[in-house]
C-alpha cells in the first residue's frame, strides 16, 4: 500500500506517519521510486502497536524507541525477546525509601512468596527485574502503615495472576508469526492491566454489596 492508503488505514495523519519514519518508530517502506514507497501489512501492524505505547501507554518517543528495539530483536529467544521488550515499559520509580525493617522483611516475604508458588525463575531474576523492586516496595508501604501483608496474604493473589498470565500467553500463541506474538504480549501487557485493574475495583464492589447490602 501507498502512504495514502497507510494513512487512511491506521487512522494516523501522513505527517505524523513521516514523524514516526524520522524517529526509528516504524521501519521505511519498499522504496519505488525516489519520492514513493510501498508498505505492508506489518507496517500497519507496528503502527498500532506504536498508538498504544504513545497514546494508551503514555510513554515517551524515546521510551517507545527502546521497548520496539527489544520487540525486533530476532537474535534472542522468545522469552528473552519477551522480557527484555516488557522490561523496557516505564515503571514508577521507586521511592527513596530508608532501609529500614519495612524494606526488609518485605524482602523477605517476597521471596518467601515466589518459593510458595514455585516461581524460582522470578528469584533467580529478581535483583535485574523492576516488578519484583515494585513489588517489593508496594510490600513495603504496606507494612509501614501498620497492614500485615506476608506471603501468605499475597499467595492467593499470586495464583489468581498466574491464571491471568496463562490466558495472556494463550491470546499471543495465537499468532502465527514471533513478530506478531512478541507485538501482542506487549500491546496486551498495556491494555489488558487496566482491564484487570477495572474488573478488580468492581469486583470489591460487588463483594461489598453482597456481604453488606447498600446502605
Amino acid at each position: 500500500m501507498r502512504l495514502s492508503e497507510l494513512s487512511e488505514r491506521s487512522g494516523l495523519s501522513t505527517a505524523t506517519i513521516k514523524y514516526y519514519l524520522r524517529e526509528g518508530l516504524l521501519t521505511p517502506g519498499r522504496r519505488i521510486s525516489a519520492t514513493t514507497a510501498d508498505y505492508e501489512e506489518a507496517h500497519l501492524r507496528r503502527l498500532r502497536l506504536v498508538r498504544t505505547l504513545l497514546q494508551v501507554g503514555g510513554l515517551s518517543v524515546a521510551a517507545a524507541r527502546e521497548v520496539l528495539k527489544h520487540v525486533d530483536d530476532d537474535s534472542l529467544g522468545r522469552t528473552m525477546r519477551l522480557g527484555a521488550a516488557l522490561w523496557a515499559l516505564p515503571h514508577p520509580p521507586a521511592p527513596d525509601a530508608a532501609q529500614d525493617e519495612a524494606l526488609a522483611t518485605a524482602r523477605r516475604e517476597v521471596d518467601r512468596l515466589l518459593e510458595e508458588v514455585g516461581w524460582e525463575s522470578a528469584r533467580e531474576l529478581a535483583p535485574l527485574n523492576p516488578d519484583h523492586t515494585s513489588l517489593v516496595e508496594a510490600v513495603a508501604s504496606l507494612i509501614r502503615l501498620g497492614y500485615p501483608w506476608d506471603a501468605d496474604m499475597m499467595a492467593p493473589y499470586a495464583r489468581m495472576m498466574h491464571q491471568v498470565a496463562v490466558h495472556d500467553l494463550d491470546f499471543v500463541e495465537t499468532y502465527p508469526s514471533e513478530a506478531e506474538r512478541v507485538e501482542a504480549a506487549v500491546a496486551a501487557t498495556i491494555l489488558i492491566e487496566p482491564i484487570v485493574r477495572a474488573m478488580h475495583r468492581i469486583a470489591q464492589q460487588e463483594e461489598t454489596v453482597r456481604r453488606y447490602g447498600i446502605n
